[in-house]
């Protein structure tokens, strides 16, 4: 068993176990790593400190980080149906609705208050915006945005 160090793309930084080195790379190019804290896809190896042995037993050193992510040496039927129906929804709403970037609560308050035509919109938003348009009442979803190499 190997450990690694990965963040992602939001500067999260986890541990995750892995069989071997192989099992990390075949579990990368698929892009079935994914950040515990935001569900980014966006994830690689960072660095870290070599593990140096030391002369205590193993029962007396330190537990794994309560941040550890289990490894995955198979990938499970039901995890590339998932991918495949995710794909298949960011391809659906690619083609029926409007990017708006990082504009999204804007355009979506904009949209909420009458004062551009109703119709389906997409983008970003920071946590705290999606926040302040619960707040406002305005209804909207996080859609897990599988990449499209995955697809």
């Amino acid at each position: 068993m190997i450990k690694y160090r990965l963040r992602c793309d939001k500067d999260h930084s986890f541990d995750a176990w892995f069989r071997d080195s192989a099992a990390y790379d075949k579990q990368a190019d698929a892009s079935l790593l994914t950040c515990p804290s935001c569900g980014s896809s966006y994830v690689s190896k960072a660095l870290m400190a070599p593990n140096v042995s030391s002369s205590k037993k193993k029962s007396d050193r330190e537990p794994p980080h309560t941040d550890t992510v289990p490894a995955i040496n198979e990938v499970p039927p039901e995890m590339i149906e998932i991918r495949q129906k995710l794909a298949a929804l960011r391809s659906e709403v690619e083609s029926n609705f409007d990017y708006v970037g990082k504009d999204f609560a804007e355009e979506a308050r904009k949209i909420h208050y009458g004062e551009t035509d109703p119709h389906g919109i997409y983008g970003e938003t920071s946590a705290t915006e999606a926040e302040a348009l619960r707040d406002e009442g305005i209804e909207f979803g996080a859609i897990p945005w599988v990449p499209k190499s995955d697809a």
